[in-house]
C-alpha cells in the first residue's frame, strides 16, 4: 500500500481506487472542504451526526469534489467518529492532483 500521509491518501491493493482519511465537522454552516486538520482533509458538512447522516452527507460531498458517482465513493472507516476512511473509486495520481487543487 502506497501512502501519501500529508493528503491522507493511500492505494487501495486492486491499484483502481484508494483510500482518503478525512476529518469531518457535521451540523456546519457552510457545506465544503475546509481545509486540513493533522495533515488529513477537513470536510464541512450541514447534516447532522445522528443516524449516519453525516457520514452519508460527507460521502456525496466527495462523490462531488472528485467528480465521481455517489456509488463509487464508500465509507470503510470510522462511522461513529469525525475520522474516517473513505474508499474512492480512481487512481492514486487523479487523487492526488484533484486533491491538491482542491486545497489550493
Amino acid at each position: 500500500m502506497s501512502a501519501e500521509p500529508a493528503l491522507g491518501l493511500s492505494a487501495a491493493p486492486d491499484g483502481h481506487s484508494v483510500f482518503l482519511a478525512v476529518r469531518v465537522q457535521p451540523g456546519a454552516r457552510r457545506r465544503g472542504l475546509s481545509g486540513t486538520w493533522n495533515g488529513v482533509p477537513k470536510l464541512a458538512v450541514s447534516a447532522p451526526p445522528a443516524d449516519g447522516r453525516a457520514n452519508e452527507d460527507a460521502g456525496l460531498l466527495l462523490a462531488e469534489l472528485f467528480g465521481l458517482r455517489s456509488s463509487a465513493v464508500a465509507l470503510v472507516r470510522g462511522h461513529s467518529s469525525r475520522s474516517k476512511l473513505y474508499r474512492l473509486e480512481l487512481s492514486l495520481a487523479e487523487a492526488r492532483d484533484r486533491l491538491e487543487r482542491l486545497l489550493s
